[in-house]
């Protein structure tokens, strides 16, 4: 995983103040995404696009966005720096592309592409390009999950034993795009276990093997509602995550089990109004607890803006959602064999 904060070097300036182009309008974009944008100080919100123009108007008139489009190739044209891309999982491949080959930077919501050939396209044309393609993993912003990771590296729990991720909602079948397979690529393995992947990755170092289930054990559809899995770190000890679309009350939380301490994440996977509650327990330490309400939205959107105008390498990289990718693929591949 490339960490560093070496600058990039590219063919123009970016601006002292970036201008977005927004294209997909759903709920995250509207709700979550564009309310934070607005909040940044050094981001304009300049142009919209959706595939329905009349949806396009409205979000751009709410928002107060000069421009909207149901023509993706007008929108690219509309004197915008940076693409945020929050449409369907299905359209973020050709969009990503066509976003690149006109130079404009890229956020990218995750999962970037219905598979790792396309991803692999994705970054061989964005490095042709010089433009930086940065993921939308939400979660490594927050800053009570920086200073866990601050804890890990510092070696304060020991030799990592085993982390766990837990993330479960109730997500009903429907119009919801999410239970169309050729529009998401898959159910909830493709949405919330590519983020717990993401995390387990980010804690824990590259992932080198897994053993996984994927069952529909509420919500009968051409989609999964249900996934579990155990990997092995390369360098550390084990991972395990439980996601689902199929639970009304669920404690969603991070533990990280170290030799020498322990520390558990709680309230920051999908909660918007609860602090988040960081635990730290130390060998030969009083158990600390720290909480914190915060927008990790808008912690992400300012990293963004650092790194787009300083042209350095993002926190969340396109090598990152391929890696992700690439551990969904083995756990579908794993669990269609067994099926059979």
């Amino acid at each position: 995983m490339i960490r560093s904060s070496t600058r990039l070097k590219f063919s123009s300036a970016i601006p002292r103040k970036l201008k977005w182009g927004v294209a997909g309008c759903g709920n995250f974009a509207e709700n979550s995404f564009l309310p934070a944008l607005l909040l940044a100080q050094r981001s304009k919100l300049v142009s919209i696009y959706s595939h329905d123009l009349k949806r396009a108007k409205n979000i751009a008139l709410k928002f107060g966005a000069q421009n909207s489009f149901d023509n993706f190739d007008t929108f690219l044209t509309s004197n915008i720096d940076v693409v945020y891309i929050s449409s369907v999982n299905s359209d973020h491949y050709w969009q990503v592309l066509k976003a690149a080959r006109v130079g404009k930077n890229i956020l990218c919501e995750r999962p970037i592409a219905l598979n790792s050939v396309q991803i692999e396209e994705m970054i061989k044309v964005c490095k042709e390009q010089n433009v930086i393609l940065m993921i939308n993993h939400l979660h490594r912003f927050h800053p009570l999950v920086q200073k866990a990771k601050e804890l890990i590296n510092n070696q304060m729990l020991g030799k990592i034993v085993s982390i766990s991720a837990t993330y479960n909602i109730d997500v009903s079948p429907g119009d919801n795009f999410r239970f169309k397979k050729e529009l998401s690529g898959g159910g909830v393995l493709r949405d919330l276990g590519g983020q717990m992947i993401d995390l387990l990755r980010f804690f824990g170092g590259n992932i080198i093997d897994v053993k996984a289930y994927m069952d529909n054990v509420v919500y009968k559809s051409d989609v999964e509602d249900f996934t579990s899995a155990i990997v092995k770190f390369e360098k550390n000890g084990y991972g395990y995550f439980n996601i689902s679309y199929n639970t009304k009350k669920a404690h969603n939380r991070i533990e990280i089990l170290g030799y020498n301490g322990s520390l558990a994440i709680e309230n920051f996977l999908g909660k918007k109004n609860l602090a988040t509650k960081l635990i730290i327990d130390l060998q030969g330490e009083g158990k600390k607890m720290f909480r914190k309400r915060t927008n990790k939205l808008l912690f992400m959107i300012r990293s963004v803006q650092k790194t787009f105008l300083k042209n350095e390498l993002p926190l969340t990289t396109g090598e990152d959602g391929l890696e992700n990718m690439l551990i969904i693929e083995k756990i579908e591949k794993q669990c269609l064999y067994e099926k059979n």
